[in-house]
């Protein structure tokens, strides 16, 4: 009996794009690497929305950057200018001062370093545009 046992293939058909035929084994070496590297790598839409991991500095300079731009700041050069809202620039400074206040001691010095070095960068801009109006 253990002369006629024969193995078994599994045959993945959800693909779709197959050109093997379903009776047909992989003739190909490492043809079934190949497709399994394939099939774990993550498809060029997922990389490019999600190239940086959202960390608390990441955080803090993106509220900064929405800042400088409320405040006419072209982050591209190829952007055409932006009109100047200080009432919203001011509102995402509060934000950040408010994010200083209730993480006063919970923060890794790195992440304390950006987030004071960008309220100073941007409440420094904001003083000089005030005052011009």
């Amino acid at each position: 009996m253990a002369d006629q046992e024969q193995g078994f293939v599994i045959r993945d058909r959800r693909g779709g794009g197959s050109t093997e035929s379903p009776g047909t084994p992989n003739s190909a070496p490492g043809s079934a690497a190949r497709k399994q590297a394939a099939a774990s790598e993550p498809s060029a839409p997922a990389q490019a929305g999600h190239a940086l991991p959202v960390t608390f500095s990441s955080f803090v300079i993106s509220l900064g950057s929405s800042s400088l731009m409320l405040m006419g700041e072209q982050l591209d050069p190829g952007q055409p200018p932006l009109p100047v809202n200080l009432p919203q620039a001011k509102e995402m400074i509060d934000v950040l001062s408010m994010l200083e206040d209730k993480t006063k001691g919970n923060l890794s010095p790195d992440e304390q370093t950006v987030l004071r070095d960008m309220l100073y960068a941007i409440r420094m801009k904001y003083v000089t545009l005030a005052s011009k109006t």
